[in-house]
């Protein structure tokens, strides 16, 4: 039994579970993190020194980062979203990293302050700023996905992942967004999948 520590309001966590669900792995999922505590207690400190989630148990064995996780499974499981080809699992890693080194930290203050912050101390410039910095981001992936069916090539891979649980939090937050017809046409491949549900249907919290 492979248990994923984490709840599933956090975009990590349901990339994770989404990861798994697509594999048909039989996971157990613990609620941990913000209310529900637990990654704070010593026990959990001592798998995660991070004190954040998610966290993967498989076995003895113990593994966070989200990305990393989702790279694990997909290898452990021998799957093809797992690419063999050296560079073109070169080209899906590229995907994963930007997702959590561009697209993530921008997008993140809007939803922080649309889903997380009471209206009343919401900041209209932090919103703003964070919709400037992701709107465009989304337009390169619109570009992208008119060249291809998916992120790294003709068949879904593990680099896909990631962004359609990004797609999924910014689409889901109270505001109006361009029309990116060709991200529209890849998410609503991702909707259509049974996969997907318990993960990309879920509201936003």
């Amino acid at each position: 039994m492979l248990r994923i520590w984490g709840r599933l309001s956090s975009i990590n966590v349901r990339k994770v579970v989404l990861c798994a669900q697509v594999l048909g792995l039989d996971i157990e999922r613990i609620d941990a993190g913000l209310s529900y505590g637990v990654v704070n207690t010593p026990d959990y400190r001592a798998k995660n020194p991070n004190g954040l989630v998610p966290l993967l148990e498989d076995g003895d064995f113990t593994l966070w980062e989200s990305n990393a996780i989702v790279r694990y499974l997909c290898a452990r499981e021998a799957s093809p979203l797992y690419p063999q080809d050296l560079q073109r699992r070169a080209d899906a890693e590229r995907w994963m990293d930007w997702q959590q080194t561009t697209l993530n930290p921008a997008g993140s203050p809007g939803f922080k302050q649309l889903i997380r912050t009471p209206e009343a101390q919401r900041d209209p410039a932090v919103i703003a700023a964070s919709m400037a910095a992701t709107e465009p981001l989304f337009a390169q992936l619109d570009e992208h996905l008119a060249r291809q069916p998916f992120m790294a090539g003709e068949a879904l891979t593990m680099a896909d992942i990631p962004i359609a649980c990004e797609v999924h939090r910014w689409w889901g937050l109270p505001q109006p967004r361009p029309a990116w017809p060709h991200l529209e046409r890849w998410y609503a491949q991702w909707l259509a999948l049974p996969a997907s549900r318990g993960v990309l249907d879920l509201p936003l919290s």
